[in-house]
């Protein structure tokens, strides 16, 4: 039985879905005021490679992941490049689309936006205010946080200390607006600036962010679902008050497990990434400085997900260096399926299934990436072995190429195959090269691998022939 790390109760728990064969899971997206950075990235890939995994257990996975596409800072963004909020919305909407594609993230069973949901956002401020857990002050309706019992489980946080924090961080205008300096924003009335707002009981606004997620969340997956993932630092406080406002709202438990991903650090110094330290890195641009988007894609898909990830060029040329393992071992397998026998090999097969039942059980004990890719290295050792093995039988080798492409794949890692387009021109500058090494002409052989070695292209001879690889 898969276990995994519930933030609710700091533990590891037995996973047991509400609905057998079938997982319900809800992860924050991202507010599109900017291009994604790359701590964005993190999540989205540690949770797209946690659904990966479960269809590779057999489960159907409803996904559901948001855009905030109004807030303030979307409302300044605009502003500062003289667009409407929801032109600046699609602007990054479609950018997101773009760089997560790079990195072979699977869209989303449903990608809901906040802006197409504003009448269910207010019913549900309105529900809250009609149980006496919400009120409106000069033009905001504020949640009262403290009325909700046992509000900042998840954060595991003493409360009196929370609510100094919290008392701390307001303004003057904003403490005399509240009951209590712990009181959250539901609806936030329109400040005059004449950007974007809707209609309300409450006069014109618009939705406070964490009322967002709790109405799209329970519109697409019920009441009560499996998962809800997200950033560690979102645990407080906007998991904390989904949590409030939605079981109030629904008289249910929100979500059964709750998954946080680490933060990413920047640089050999293990920096926090932000803004203010100037270390903030975008997807967007990343994508134009590194060759291969799934060197990002592997080095992030195979650190555990609940641990803080240090991106660094020296990590990044690390993992460069792994993928190439993996993809030179997959590819010389792959060269000897031209000369392979008819059958199989029992004691082969026998050892490839050893690696499968440990990458199981390693991703089983709470998606431990980093033991799972060591049972890939083990297929892909294997993977050598037999290559240079004098004979080779077809369903063996097809068996462990496939074994490690579709355990690549739950990554979220492709392109282990030789590169289709080039492939005939290399192969016609092999065989140039055998014919001049046949007819004694070295210049001529020494001049093509040359020409190769300028284009990447590594070459190996064997007993079986000419092997090529990147």
């Amino acid at each position: 039985m898969m276990k995994m790390f519930n933030t609710m109760t700091l533990a590891k728990e037995d996973f047991q879905p509400m609905h057998e064969g079938k997982i319900s899971m809800y992860v924050c997206g991202p507010t599109v005021y900017n291009y994604i950075h790359i701590g964005n990235a993190r999540s989205a890939i540690a949770f797209d490679t946690i659904r990966r995994y479960f269809e590779y257990r057999g489960y159907e996975v409803n996904y559901v992941s948001n855009f905030t596409d109004v807030d303030d800072k979307m409302i300044k963004a605009a502003a500062a490049q003289g667009i409407t909020v929801p032109e600046l919305a699609d602007k990054y909407i479609a950018a997101f689309n773009e760089d997560t594609t790079a990195l072979n993230i699977k869209p989303a069973t449903v990608r809901p936006r906040a802006t197409e949901h504003i009448t269910e956002i207010i019913d549900f401020v309105t529900d809250l205010v009609n149980k006496g857990y919400a009120y409106e002050s000069a033009g905001d309706v504020y949640y009262r946080a403290k009325k909700f019992k046992n509000y900042g489980a998840l954060a595991h946080q003493n409360l009196q200390d929370m609510t100094s924090n919290a008392a701390g961080r307001l303004d003057d205008v904003e403490l005399a607006r509240k009951e209590d300096p712990m009181d959250f924003t539901v609806w936030k009335g329109e400040n005059g600036d004449g950007a974007i707002a809707w209609d309300s009981p409450w006069g014109k606004g618009r939705p406070g962010w964490h009322i967002e997620c709790s109405v799209m969340s329970t519109k697409y997956l019920g009441n009560h679902f499996d998962i809800h993932g997200g950033g560690i630092d979102l645990a407080f406080p906007h998991h904390t008050n989904e949590i409030a406002q939605s079981e109030v709202h629904t008289g249910e438990q929100f979500v059964n497990m709750w998954l946080h991903n680490g933060f990413v650090t920047v640089g050999d110094e293990n920096e926090k990434m932000s803004k203010s330290l100037g270390n903030f890195v975008t997807v967007h641009d990343l994508l134009q400085q590194i060759d291969d988007p799934m060197v990002l894609r592997f080095f992030m898909a195979t650190t555990q997900y609940r641990r803080a990830i240090a991106y660094s060029t020296n990590n990044m040329a690390q993992a460069g260096k792994n993928l190439d393992r993996i993809r030179t071992g997959y590819r010389n397998l792959q060269f000897r399926l031209q000369d392979a026998l008819v059958g199989d090999d029992e004691q082969i097969m026998t050892q490839a299934n050893e690696y499968i039942t440990a990458f199981k059980a390693a991703m089983d004990d709470d998606f431990n990436a980093p033991n799972a890719l060591t049972a890939i290295y083990g297929l892909v050792d294997l993977a050598n072995q037999y290559a240079n093995a004098q004979e080779v039988h077809q369903q063996t080798a097809q068996f462990i190429l496939d074994t490690i492409a579709t355990l690549m794949g739950v990554f979220g890692v492709d392109g282990l195959a030789q590169d289709e387009l080039l492939e005939d021109d290399i192969d016609a500058l092999i065989k140039e090269r055998d014919e001049a090494r046949a007819a004694k002409n070295f210049a001529r052989s020494d001049e093509i691998r040359d020409l190769l070695a300028q284009q990447d292209i590594i070459l190996e001879d064997t007993p079986q022939g000419t092997r090529w690889h990147r």
